[in-house]
């Protein structure tokens, strides 16, 4: 299937989940935020949220700093 991720189009295997693309992607799910279609998805639904072709995901990484 193919999403919109970050702005840019991705194809990606079917049936995953927010889980699932962030273990493909190798990102570490405690330190981001993931949108998709708009909607902020929270962490403990990770893994229940499945991912359809068409959707836009948006994956924000939290920077520290001072």
């Amino acid at each position: 299937m193919t999403l919109t991720l970050n702005g840019e189009k991705k194809d990606i295997d079917d049936g995953l989940s927010v889980a699932g693309l962030l273990e493909a992607l190798k990102i570490e799910p405690a330190r981001v935020a993931v949108e998709v279609n708009v909607t902020i998805i929270k962490k403990d639904a990770y893994g229940s949220h499945m991912l359809h072709d068409g959707d836009t995901v948006e994956i924000v990484s939290f920077v520290g700093g001072g």
